[in-house]
C-alpha cells in the first residue's frame, strides 16, 4: 500500500480521452433505438399465429374484391331454372372435385326419360340418333349407368347424372327478330340452341304432358307415368322394353311438330310470336354472351351464384364490422379519457350513464332501429346505428381503466410540471401506453360485429336480401331449410364467416402483443 508520501501529482497532459478515435464497446454489443411502431411490427411478425390470421383476412378480402369483377355472373342474376344447383368447374371437375354431378338410383320409366334428353341434344335435325350417341352426346345429363338390377319386383339403376344438364329442354316464346338472331348466333358458334319441335296439339294422344319439352318421344297415352311406344298397324301402340331400346333393336319414336313431312323447329303463336323448343344449356349459353350456367359454388333456392353473393356478404360485413369499430373506437376513446383522467364526480355522472346504456340488451335496440328506422335510412345503416349506440362503451371503459393507471406516473407528472395542458396529457403521454389495449379491443370488436349482424339475419330481425345486396347471416337462414339436400349452400357461407371469426380474435391477440409496451425491446 503506498504511503500519502509516496503520490505525486500527475500532470493532466498524461490523460487522454477513452473515447476519441476509436469504440469502447465491441461491435456484437452495438444497439440502436428504434421507433414504437416499428418495434410492434417486428413483435408481431414473430407470432405465427397473428400472421395467419392476418394473411386468412387478406385473402377473404381479396376473394370478396376480386370474384365479382372476373365472374360472369352478378349480384342480380337469377334463373330459377337453375335454383339449388351444385358446385361445378370444368377444370376441377377433371379432379373429381365441383363436377356438379349427383349419383341416384332411378326405375325404368326415369331411366329412359334421362336418356331422352341425351338422345334430343344429339338429334338436332330431327332424323334420330341412337343409345350410343346419346350417351356420348356432351350434353347428355347421364354419365354412368350401371347394369339393371331387381328390387322387389321392379327394374332398377345406379346412374350419375349432371344436375345442370338435367334440364334438358324447355319451351320459349321469342320474336321473329329473336328467332332470327338465335339462327346467326348459332351459325357463328357453332353450337344447336334450336330443336324439333314437339306436336303437342290437343288433338295428339301421344304426348301426356304439354307442358314437358324433354318428352319428345311418343308415349303409352293410357297410363300416368309415360310409356315410350312404338305405333303398330291401324296406330296400336306398343310399349318398348328397356333392354330393346339400348341394344338397338328399337328406338324412341318421335313425336315431332311436322308440315308435309319437314320437322319444325317452331310454332307460330301470333303474328310477330313463335313458340321454340330450345336447349335449356345452350338457351342460357345465347342469353349470357356464351357463359356457361355453371357455378363454382352452385346456386340457392333463388338460383342466385353463391361465390358471387358470397362476395358481396363478405364486403358488407366488413364495411360494416370495420366501420363500427372506428366509430367506436373513436367515441370510446374520447369518453374514457375524460373519465379516467378526470375522474371524481365527472367519472361518477359518466359511468352512470354507460351502466344505464349497458343495461340495455342489444337484441332490442337492434329491432326497435329496423321497426322504426329501417323504412327511412334502410336496414344496413339503421343496423350501424344499433351497433354504435351501445358498442362504444367496452373501449370506453378500458381506456378509462388505462388512463386511471397511468395518469400518477412520473412521466406524467414530469411533463405537467413542464406545463403540458390536458390534452398533450392525456393523448401524447397517457393514451399511448394504452394503445395495445385499446388497438386490440377495437379490432375484437370486428367479429363480433360480423357474428351479431350474421345472427340478427338468420333468424330474420335483420332482413339485407334481394337483388339490392346480401349478408352472410341471409345466406346461411336461407340455405338453413335444404341443407339435408343441398348442404353446400351452408357450407360456404359458414366456413367464411367461422374463419373470420378465428382469424380475427388471432389477429387481435398479436396486436394486444405487439403494442404492449412492456414488451418493448430494440432490434438486433
Amino acid at each position: 500500500m503506498m504511503k500519502a508520501s509516496e503520490i505525486h501529482d500527475i500532470p493532466k497532459e498524461a490523460f487522454a480521452f477513452a473515447n476519441v478515435g476509436k469504440e469502447l464497446s465491441d461491435e456484437k454489443f452495438k444497439t440502436k433505438p428504434i421507433g414504437y411502431f416499428k418495434d410492434a411490427w417486428i413483435r408481431f411478425r414473430k407470432s405465427r399465429a397473428a400472421v395467419s390470421g392476418a394473411v386468412i383476412i387478406i385473402l377473404i378480402l381479396l376473394y370478396a374484391i376480386i370474384v365479382p369483377l372476373v365472374s360472369p355472373f352478378s349480384l342480380t342474376d337469377s334463373d330459377t331454372r337453375y335454383s339449388d344447383m351444385l358446385p361445378k368447374n370444368n377444370f376441377l371437375a377433371q379432379f373429381g372435385i365441383c363436377t356438379g354431378k349427383v349419383k341416384r338410383v332411378s326405375n325404368e320409366n326415369k331411366y329412359v326419360n334421362l336418356m331422352a334428353i341425351g338422345i334430343g341434344a344429339a338429334d338436332a335435325d330431327g332424323s334420330g340418333a341412337t343409345w350410343q350417341e346419346a350417351l356420348e352426346n356432351e350434353y347428355s345429363p347421364i354419365s354412368h349407368v350401371s347394369e339393371a338390377y331387381v328390387n322387389q319386383d321392379k327394374v332398377f339403376r345406379d346412374l350419375t347424372v349432371d344436375v345442370y344438364l338435367e334440364k334438358g329442354f324447355q319451351f320459349e316464346s321469342v320474336t321473329d327478330d329473336q328467332y332470327q338472331s338465335i339462327l346467326k348466333w348459332q351459325e357463328q358458334t357453332g353450337i344447336q340452341v334450336l330443336y324439333p319441335m314437339i306436336d303437342n296439339s290437343s288433338r295428339n294422344k301421344y304426348s301426356p304432358d304439354k307442358q314437358d319439352a324433354n318428352i319428345w318421344y311418343k308415349c303409352n297415352p293410357n297410363k300416368q307415368t309415360p310409356v315410350p311406344v312404338k305405333t303398330g298397324a291401324m296406330g296400336s301402340v306398343i310399349e318398348l322394353k328397356t333392354e330393346d331400346l339400348e341394344s338397338g333393336k328399337e328406338v324412341l319414336e318421335d313425336n315431332y311438330y311436322r308440315i308435309n313431312g319437314e320437322v319444325q323447329y317452331y310454332k307460330n303463336t301470333g303474328e310477330y310470336a313463335k313458340t321454340v323448343r330450345v336447349l335449356s344449356y345452350t338457351w342460357y349459353m345465347y342469353n349470357h354472351g356464351g357463359a356457361e350456367p355453371i357455378h363454382i359454388f352452385g346456386t340457392d333456392s333463388a338460383g342466385y351464384d353463391i361465390a358471387v353473393r358470397l362476395a358481396y356478404g363478405i364486403r358488407l360485413s366488413l364495411v360494416l364490422a370495420f366501420s363500427v369499430s372506428l366509430i367506436n373506437f373513436i367515441i370510446g376513446m374520447i369518453y374514457g379519457a375524460i373519465e379516467g383522467y378526470y375522474g371524481g364526480a365527472a367519472d361518477m355522472i359518466m359511468e352512470r350513464i354507460s351502466d344505464i346504456l349497458s343495461a340495455v340488451p342489444f337484441i332490442v335496440v337492434a329491432t326497435l332501429f329496423q321497426l322504426h328506422l329501417a323504412g327511412k335510412v334502410g336496414p344496413v345503416v339503421s343496423l350501424l346505428f344499433a351497433f354504435v349506440s351501445t358498442g362504444w362503451i367496452g373501449i370506453a371503459s378500458r381506456v378509462r381503466t388505462q388512463f386511471y393507471r397511468f395518469k400518477n406516473s412520473e412521466y406524467v407528472s414530469a411533463a405537467r410540471t413542464l406545463g403540458a395542458n390536458d390534452a398533450r396529457l392525456m393523448f401524447k403521454h397517457i393514451f399511448p401506453n394504452a394503445l395495445g389495449t385499446i388497438i386490440t379491443s377495437a379490432v375484437l370488436i370486428i367479429p363480433g360485429v360480423i357474428f351479431s349482424e350474421s345472427s340478427l339475419s338468420y333468424l330474420g330481425i335483420v332482413n339485407i336480401t334481394g337483388d339490392s345486396g346480401t349478408s352472410i347471416g341471409t345466406m346461411l337462414a336461407s340455405a338453413n331449410s335444404k341443407m339435408v339436400n343441398y348442404p353446400h349452400e351452408m357450407l360456404f357461407p359458414a366456413l367464411v364467416i367461422s374463419l373470420l371469426e378465428i382469424s380475427f380474435n388471432l389477429f387481435g391477440n398479436g396486436l394486444r402483443d405487439a403494442f404492449n409496451p412492456s414488451l418493448r425491446g430494440t432490434e438486433e
